[in-house]
């Protein structure tokens, strides 16, 4: 349904209490002359301001206030964010195509985990455990029963990835898995048609990479039935080497298909054979406003298409809101399998801006050319001269910047992943990463925090404390930096100064990125199963 003329009037009016009497905005379309000239880096960035910035939040904030707290896909508050950057882009003349899909919605309302003999032990959610995402309901206590566990180095594991490994001691019993080999939810799956009655998905203790032996955040991919839990190797361990154990594990959960969609914008004219896209996701979190995440770059985006309505660029420009970002990054993932290999032989390159104001930030750019040589090794080639356009743009603010790896953990993996080696960059300023005292000298903040405070929790808002953020870790950084809520605006200015910097000289000149080379030389594969990490942190396998 249409963002309601009610609907409209109420978030403007929000807004305009946040941010005071505002112009060049959707508000004030009738009365706004823009500069058609808003087609350089310089006249842009002057364009793109906080106020513009912060009402697009405002709008985030209150549809998330009125519906439930929450914009998360497969809800009416993602809907009516999906709504509102549809209306805010038909205003502003783009070409909007909303692009539906079905996903598997994943979500859990509480959960417990407790040893009840030999020796009673409540263990912590969290810190102990984690409940696997897409893990069925169920209250379930039965015995420990481990299958084809190996805790001999280097513990190679092919632990449940076939239904062999299964034997009648499991029926009743709660499985003991091992990571390793196939994806968890193969591995659950199997556990459930063999007859248990609950899971225990361990960490593989394997190498050098503290992953493989912290606690296990998995995602099971697809619903199951029984309640399913993640620990460490060694709380595995523990349960594979001990006595006999009893276990008791409840979930509340619900798992099922759902509808949403991806937005996207492109402008009138410009040349369709070679496309400058910019993207971010626009879901949250299912208990979360998602202000930061990715509030903070839908803005962005939203801001500076507002600001471009006038330009006439040399390339077609096309901006993306992706759904269900948050449940695997489903939305982009369902945008470039549904493209012809024309369509996206046609991009010329993708931006991608998640969470780019975190609280405790750090300016974090794609490292197109791999030159910290860490994590999944370089981009397509053309990304290492993307990251060199962000790169030169902070030096000339004499900013410092730190590499991001290209994790796999955002809408870029779609992309570079797709087979015909779309170039791709973008800006991130961390999540649940912890800021060193290193960063500190960078760029301020406060060492031995996460980077985002209230990453995936209820309180990345306008009202972090009272959502439940730490009050002492808040007044801190309101000492430190200008802050709105859980939204730094020193980080989410300069960024979309970056941004926008981007998007326009690309969408006039897009020379400096190199001619892509052949399919067959060229194509990516996905990242395997066994190490895919999900938008959320999680592990596939």
């Amino acid at each position: 349904m249409a963002f309601g003329a009610k609907s409209r009037l109420l978030a403007a009016a929000a807004v305009m209490v946040l941010v005071g009497s505002l112009t060049g905005s959707p508000a004030s379309a009738g009365r706004s002359k823009p500069d058609p000239g808003n087609n350089t880096p310089q006249k842009l960035t002057r364009a793109v301001t906080l106020p513009g910035l912060l009402r697009h939040l405002g709008a985030f904030q209150f549809i998330s206030d009125t519906n439930g707290n929450n914009r998360g896909s497969g809800l009416p508050g993602y809907d009516r964010s999906a709504d509102y950057v549809a209306w805010t882009m038909r205003l502003a003349g783009y070409q909007v195509t909303r692009q539906p899909f079905d996903f598997v919605y994943c979500d859990e309302t509480s959960s417990s985990f407790a040893q009840t003999a030999p020796t009673p032990t409540t263990y912590v959610d969290g810190t102990d455990y984690d409940l696997s995402e897409c893990s069925g309901p169920g209250d379930v206590t039965a015995e420990v029963v481990p299958v084809d566990v190996n805790l001999t180095p280097p513990r190679a594991s092919t632990s449940g990835c076939e239904p062999a490994d299964f034997t009648a001691a499991v029926v009743g019993k709660i499985a003991l898995l091992q990571r390793g080999t196939c994806p968890f939810g193969q591995k659950v799956t199997n556990a459930q048609n063999a007859g248990a009655i609950g899971a225990i998905l361990m960490n593989q203790g394997n190498g050098d990479d503290p992953s493989r032996y912290n606690l296990l955040l998995a995602t099971l991919g697809t619903p199951v039935n029984i309640p399913t839990v993640g620990v460490s190797y060694a709380t595995g361990e523990g349960f594979a080497t001990g006595a006999t154990e009893t276990v008791r594990i409840t979930a509340t959960t619900t798992s099922e298909i759902r509808h949403t969609e991806n937005v996207i914008a492109e402008t009138p004219g410009g040349n369709p054979d070679n496309v400058v896209m910019a993207g971010g996701h626009l879901d949250s979190e299912p208990d979360t406003t998602g202000l930061n995440d990715n509030g903070s770059g839908s803005a962005a985006l939203l801001e500076i298409a507002w600001q471009m309505r006038k330009v006439k660029p040399t390339n077609k420009v096309r901006f993306a809101w992706w759904g269900a970002e948050e449940s695997n990054l489903v939305g982009s993932t369902f945008y470039v399998g549904n493209s012809t290999p024309e369509d996206l032989a046609r991009i010329k390159l993708y931006l991608n801006f998640d969470m780019i104001a975190s609280a405790n930030y750090t300016l974090g750019v794609y490292d197109g050319d791999d030159s910290a040589a860490e994590g999944s090794g370089p981009g397509p080639v053309g990304s290492a001269e993307i990251e060199a356009l962000f790169e030169r743009f902070f030096a000339s603010r004499r900013l410092p910047t730190a590499p991001a790896d290209f994790s796999g953990r955002s809408d870029y993996g779609p992309f570079i992943a797709a087979g015909v080696g779309i170039p791709a960059g973008g800006l991130f300023t961390g999540a649940e990463d912890i800021k060193t005292a290193e960063d500190v000298a960078k760029w301020g903040g406060i060492a031995g925090i996460q980077k985002d405070p209230c990453y995936h929790d209820p309180c990345d808002s306008f009202t972090p404390v009272k959502d439940g953020g730490d009050p002492e870790v808040y007044r801190q950084l309101d000492r430190l930096y200008p802050l709105i809520g859980n939204i730094n605006l020193r980080a989410l200015d300069v960024n979309a100064d970056a941004i926008a910097t981007a998007v326009i000289t690309y969408a006039f000149d897009t020379s400096s990125i190199p001619t892509r080379p052949a399919v067959a030389a060229s194509a990516r594969s996905a990242p395997s199963a066994t190490v895919a990490a999900t938008s959320k942190g999680r592990y596939t396998g």
